[in-house]
């Protein structure tokens, strides 16, 4: 923002077409513009303003998102009723939510006052407490005087120049109020403003008698609010400028050319794990060519994550250290209780919630990748150990695959390691067997059941209910194929995986016919005989996470296909009877089957994008199906960061009924849940959540 201050006059004065007589309402077509004033103890007078209430605000009852509008240095709380037809039109489309937005004036400091309290105490220019004065008396008046909801993830805040720079200061500053921003052509510099900015004419960012006070700017400026945010309450921001900035013809300002100094803001901003940042170079300059469409982008983008109902969070405690910790399964038990499993501090844990914790372990690395309960109280559990876990595999340094079984106090009946020696075997997937044994799928790098088809091979394996290996079977192609989900009834065997190159597609003699690569479903008989295979989508990082048996017999499988989460269901032939994509803007997917009465589904997974009200990051999805794969409900909750899913984009969530008609969900979260801390480095989860209600 820059002199000459005709510019701002030709500007104030073209803005007066829109005005209306004070107190009076102006009705257009769609939404109403009010003028308003509200009282502000920390001026010690009222605050005028604007304020747009959508078509049918009269006659409703519900409540409204509230977007705060902030004008530019010389302009009045007029300039942004130009965006009427904008909101009316977006509002009528559906692209937001039916908004109210408040216009403030800013008249203080001769215009200039840059939303931040002055101590500037020079007779000409008086410092005000405009920050104080806005963010607090005039919420508080607006949440008491309109139908609005009262917290942050129904409120935005933007402006341009002056209110661009003002908008930023609020989101960051006040966490707490707003969770996303509109900024404008923000003039907002660093590390100081150039010497001819009107950032230094009007007393803001003054002191005593200075009207200009470095150490002042750079207390209020974004670098020194960006370490203290919070990332537990996560602001969205949305910076524009246009590609014909003013071009400061001194070499020593030329760094501060607003689209220089927007690119900087938001390289700065999107390295902050408490914001994520989009930026926008628009054709035009500093002026209403660049603002109302880029407001009308930034709508687009942040108006559809606003909410009038806060996201639903994770409850406390949390499971783990304060090292990194993953989530390992979840099994439910006749008698209602439930154990988890998880690694923590490299070890295997089993815990059964409200009694008994066992740790295996080794000094080396183990991961749990599943926990399934056994009639007589005890449980099984999956995973992999680099150490010896079973006392008979000394000096092994890589992954092995292990077994184990424990009672129902928690003691260790046995451990089965088993693998290929110097090279990688990992489990992923565990199923107990209708005669308490057990079958676990994963990957080997080796040859456990013939040669090796190539880099990793995808591997299933049964066990006796006394933990010895009745066989394994080993599948795979050219690729790097994994498995990661088993089921089983009484007559078939089901494993889900990922393929990275082709697979055949039947049993040992099919001959050369394969698959493309991404998620596959092979049924097995229950001596290991490979029936038929089913494939979803067409590339490598396409996959399918679990399985499940239906009560009807289907075997319902999820994943992450396309970037969307995907379910199918087939018959015990393979034939496909019915298929269900959740998709978003984001990237979701499925991790989880759990079977409900009358061949219903619940699938758990996560979702970056909106299903119901997003928490912040990825959050847990809650996604309920008929027995014909039609969506019943969809939801989802979690914490402000990553919820469900880990560091490497790797699902890390289980699911299991519970006798009394819930569903428990475990999983991995880096966020805090509502009313507890959490440990640190990533943590444990366990949710239940009714089938009627899957938030």
């Amino acid at each position: 923002m820059r002199k000459p201050r005709w510019l701002a006059v030709l500007a104030v004065l073209a803005s007066l077409t829109f005005l209306a007589a004070p107190g009076e309402t102006e009705v257009r077509a769609g939404g109403t513009l009010t003028t308003g004033s509200a009282p502000s103890q920390a001026l010690g007078e009222n605050i005028a303003y604007n304020v747009y209430l959508p078509s049918g605000y009269d006659r409703g009852t519900g409540r409204h998102p509230v977007l705060y509008l902030l004008h530019g240095r010389g302009d009045t709380m007029q300039a942004w009723t130009r965006v009427k037809t904008l909101l009316d039109d977006m509002i009528r489309t559906k692209r937001v939510p039916p908004v109210i937005a408040v216009m403030p004036d800013a008249p203080w400091s001769e215009r200039g006052g840059w939303y931040v309290d002055s101590r500037y105490t020079g007779a000409d220019l008086p410092g005000r407490p405009v920050e104080t004065a806005l963010t607090r008396d005039l919420v508080a008046y607006v949440d008491a005087t309109y139908r609005t909801a009262p917290i942050r993830e129904a409120r935005l805040v933007g402006g341009y120049s002056m209110g661009g720079a003002g908008a930023l200061r609020f989101a960051l500053a006040h966490q707490d109020l707003f969770s996303a921003a509109a900024v404008l052509s923000p003039a907002a510099y660093t590390p100081l403003p150039p010497s001819d900015s009107s950032t230094r004419d009007y007393g803001a960012f003054g002191k005593d008698g200075e009207k200009f006070s470095d150490e002042v700017y750079r207390e209020l400026n974004y670098p020194a609010l960006l370490p203290k945010l919070d990332p537990d309450l996560p602001v969205r921001l949305f910076v524009a400028v246009g590609d014909d900035e003013y071009a400061n013809p001194d070499p020593a300002d030329a760094r501060h050319d607003l689209d220089f100094e927007s690119a900087a803001l938001y390289n700065a901003a999107r390295r902050s794990p408490a914001l994520s940042a989009q930026l926008r170079v628009m054709d035009g300059g500093h002026d209403w060519t660049v603002w109302e469409p880029a407001f009308e982008q930034a709508l687009a983008e942040l108006g559809s994550g606003l909410s009038v109902t806060p996201p639903a969070g994770l409850p406390a405690p949390l499971s783990g250290t304060a090292g990194p910790d993953w989530a390992g399964g979840v099994a439910a038990h006749a008698d209602g209780s439930l154990t988890i499993g998880y690694a923590a501090g490299g070890n295997a844990v089993l815990t059964r919630v409200g009694g008994w914790t066992k740790q295996l372990g080794t000094a080396a690395d183990e991961r749990l990748y599943g926990v399934a309960a056994l009639p007589d109280g005890g449980v099984l559990a999956a995973g992999y150990t680099k150490g010896d876990l079973d006392g008979r595999h000394a000096g092994n340094t890589t992954d092995d695959a292990f077994v184990a079984g424990l009672d129902a106090a928690g003691a260790v009946r046995w451990i089965t390691q088993f693998g290929v020696p110097g090279v990688a075997d990992r489990l992923y997937g565990l199923a107990a067997a209708p005669d308490g044994g057990a079958y676990v799928v994963g990957y080997t790098k080796g040859a456990l059941d013939g040669a090796n088809a190539g880099d990793k091979d995808a591997i299933l394996a049964r066990l006796t209910p006394g933990g010895e290996v009745s066989w394994i079977r080993q599948y795979g192609g050219a690729g790097e194929d994994k498995a990661y989900g088993v089921a089983a009834d009484a007559s078939n065997v089901y494993v889900t995986g990922g393929a990275g190159a082709t697979l055949p597609t039947a049993g040992p003699t099919a001959g050369p016919t394969t698959t493309t690569p991404g998620g596959w479903l092979a049924a097995f008989t229950t001596d290991g005989t490979r029936k038929w295979t089913a494939t979803a989508g067409g590339t490598a990082s396409d996959r399918l996470n679990a399985v499940a048996v239906t009560t009807t017999g289907l075997a319902v499988a999820t994943g992450g296909v396309g970037g969307d989460a995907y379910t199918a269901a087939y018959t015990s032939q393979g034939k496909q009877r019915w298929q269900h994509t959740l998709a978003t803007t984001l990237v979701e997917a499925g991790a989880a089957v759990v079977p409900l009465p009358g061949g219903e589904v619940e699938v758990a997974g996560y979702t970056r994008g909106r299903v119901s009200v997003p928490a912040g990051g990825a959050d847990v999805l809650t996604l309920r199906l008929d027995g014909k794969g039609r969506q019943r409900a969809a939801a989802q909750l979690g914490t402000a960061r990553d919820d469900g899913v880990d560091a490497f984009a790797e699902p890390n969530l289980y699911a299991t009924a519970t006798p009394s008609g819930e569903v428990a969900i475990t999983g991995l979260t880096y966020g805090a849940p509502k009313g507890g801390d959490a440990p640190g480095n990533g943590d444990v989860f366990l949710v239940r959540t009714s089938p009627a209600d899957p938030r």
